[in-house]
């Protein structure tokens, strides 16, 4: 089926681990002013998502899941944890290396993200994928310009594919969607 395949690009294409280390890398240079915001943005991601990413990957090899998308929302506690040490130990870093101070609001904003995914996951699914775009186009909204706004439809994009795919009701992408975008631009304004 063509939606279906749609779906699954979209939702593969936008994963939060692609979406982050392209959000923060823009991120980091608008917070910087210039290219000296790239590493900076690269590192932000690589703790925020690339890391968490690569855990998923680590203990899907290992058998505990199907695949990247741990719809299982009981088995979910382990990758938010790692979210947490890992862009806490990441913005400690950033700290030490005096980055860009809203990158490091951004790494903030993140982390408080994680525990409130993590608080509402503990009783009631929600999608990461759609709180993750939501909270880096806010975020470049806040920073860099408005006209980020735009790239909600990106937001939607997501939201969309996730419920074709049957990973999640509508009011599980748009609640994601909503908690991310508030989380990350109330750090940032």
């Amino acid at each position: 089926m063509a939606a279906v395949r749609a779906a699954r690009l979209v939702t593969d294409v936008l994963q939060p681990r692609n979406t982050l280390l392209a959000g923060l890398t823009g991120l980091g240079i608008a917070a910087a002013g210039d290219w000296t915001g790239v590493p900076w943005g690269l590192f932000a991601a690589l703790c925020a998502g690339v890391v968490p990413a690569s855990y998923i990957d680590w203990e899907r090899r290992r058998g505990t899941w199907g695949d990247r998308h741990v719809v299982d929302r009981t088995q979910r506690l382990p990758i938010f944890l790692v979210i947490l040490g890992s862009v806490g130990l990441g913005a400690l870093v950033m700290v030490l290396g005096r980055a860009p101070a809203d990158l490091l609001v951004a790494m903030v904003a993140m982390w408080a993200m994680t525990v409130c995914l993590m608080t509402v996951n503990s009783v009631w699914k929600i999608s990461v994928d759609a709180a993750v775009a939501s909270g880096v186009v806010a975020m470049l909204a806040v920073v860099h310009s408005p006209w980020w706004l735009a790239a909600y439809a990106m937001v939607a994009a997501v939201c969309w594919s996730r419920t074709a795919l049957t990973y999640h009701s509508v009011a599980q992408t748009v609640a994601g969607a909503a908690l991310g975008g508030m989380t990350a631009s109330a750090w940032l304004l």
